[in-house]
């Protein structure tokens, strides 16, 4: 059984966030994997390599995380105004930054990898939450800057329960219940 796009015309954003770790990245491939082999026109915006090639130069301030957010959310609506499946994989720490991107985009809907900080240390293949232990990386989301859940987001892969398998799927059922797909 496969997918296909909805309306041709109509895309959406589907939002990841979620703590470094938490499997935003890893669910976000898998999605776009289902829906590219089904032919759905798709565009993953990784919040390391929108970082790195997009927004270099920024740091990690507050301010210019926002801006980081904000560029990788004006990308994000020119494509899904043009009928494209957008997913971004990019902490997005702050609510009222993710909401200000909801607001901007159309259709959008937002998932949350939720992951216990613990669990997110256990996958850490870069060391960074050690270096945040340590003091030597300042400013890291979840030890010592903030990591705000949403509110009310379309859909919560709990990422310590469930397989990468089974996220993906709540997140293509939720692109179904949502009538962005269709199931052939």
């Amino acid at each position: 059984m496969g997918y296909k796009q909805a309306d041709r015309e109509r895309g959406v954003v589907i939002w990841f966030t979620g703590l470094s770790g938490s499997g935003k990245t890893t669910i976000a491939h898998e999605v776009e994997d289902a829906l590219y082999r089904d032919g759905v026109p798709i565009e993953v915006l990784d919040g390391d390599v929108v970082r790195e090639n997009l927004s270099k130069g920024l740091g990690f301030s507050k301010e210019d995380r926002d801006i980081n957010i904000r560029r990788i959310a004006f990308v994000a609506h020119l494509l899904q105004r043009n009928g494209v499946f957008v997913i971004t994989a990019a902490i997005s720490p702050y609510r009222a930054i993710r909401e200000e991107a909801r607001a901007m985009i159309k259709d959008f809907v937002e998932v949350y990898a939720d992951a216990p900080i613990e669990v997110c240390e256990q996958r850490d293949v870069k060391g960074l939450y050690a270096k945040a232990r340590s003091g030597e990386l300042k400013g890291f989301t979840g030890i010592d800057d903030p990591y705000e859940p949403p509110s009310n987001p379309e859909v919560v892969c709990r990422t310590a329960e469930e397989t990468v398998e089974q996220s993906a799927a709540k997140v293509l059922d939720k692109l179904v219940e949502l009538g962005y797909l269709v199931q052939d």
